[in-house]
């Protein structure tokens, strides 16, 4: 079923688990997490990239998302990521979407409060929640992270913008690690205490379990993960084309990839606890 962003960010926080948010790019990888999602009955996200909203491949992928989303037998969220202006915001709204992630983090501070506000404004009007970030979440490969989030500059932020959830910068960052991140687990616990809204975590790909869970608990409630959802589709794709037997077929040939996101969207499920959860 077709759930707004505050309404499954809410059912994480009445639970106290978090939400997988899974970035998707084609029927394939949609399908993949979307039977993962119902075998274990869990709420989850559905994310698109900016870069596919503004490529024809975007017009193509975002219905069979959302039809997914409204045929699920889980609540589903159909999420716009990282949107760095309003032009993805305008088609995400057109096309459906029910979450809008609305990222000024590379802006000066008011310029970033005066971007994401006026996305709450219009996606207020249309009953639809609006993630913010404050403290640039980075790539793994920038040669140094940004200064982490601070937690009395977040509070100002939620006050000014009134975002229903706030990414931060914590000690993750975007794309395969180099080496083990180590999360900054006090200070998540001091932003979600300062800020009083539910926060989200990006960079999910890499970050050890128990890592995650310590960040569950101190107030994160939506989990990102984009690189694995790549990776695993690029190991089934592998595995179907060096199966001497495998069909030429594409719906054939595209079994194994569906299978291998399922597995991998199944182990993320479990982590942030939320399995059995709709």
């Amino acid at each position: 079923m077709l759930v707004t962003l505050q309404e499954i960010i809410a059912m994480a926080e009445e639970g106290g688990y978090c939400i997988p948010s899974f970035n998707v790019y084609n029927m394939e990888t949609v399908m993949g997490v979307i039977d993962a999602a119902e075998e274990l009955n869990a709420p989850v996200i559905l994310q698109l990239y900016p870069r596919l909203i503004n490529q024809e491949c975007g017009y193509y992928v975002s219905p069979v998302a959302l039809a997914a989303a409204q045929k699920a037998k889980v609540p589903v969220c159909l999420h716009l990521d990282h949107a760095a202006g309003k032009e993805e915001v305008f088609k995400c709204l057109r096309w459906g979407f029910t979450g809008i992630m609305q990222d000024g983090s590379s802006l000066s501070f008011e310029e970033n409060v005066k971007l994401t506000r006026g996305a709450v404004e219009m996606c207020g009007v249309l009953g639809i929640g609006v993630e913010g970030e404050i403290g640039h979440v980075g790539s793994v490969n920038d040669e140094a992270m940004e200064e982490f989030t601070d937690p009395q500059e977040a509070k100002a932020f939620v006050e000014q913008t009134g975002v229903c959830c706030l990414a931060v910068l914590v000690g993750n960052a975007h794309g395969h690690y180099k080496k083990t991140p180590n999360l900054d687990i006090p200070r998540v616990k001091a932003i979600r205490e300062a800020c009083g809204v539910p926060l989200v975590l990006h960079g999910g790909t890499g970050i050890p379990e128990d890592q995650v869970k310590a960040a569950v608990a101190a107030g994160v409630r939506k989990f990102n993960i984009g690189t694995d959802v790549c990776c695993s589709f690029a190991e089934g794709t592998k595995e179907s084309v060096n199966d001497p037997n495998h069909h030429l077929a594409v719906d054939m040939f595209m079994k194994k990839p569906i299978q291998t996101v399922k597995e991998m969207a199944m182990g993320k499920i479990r982590m942030t606890g939320a399995e059995g959860k709709a």
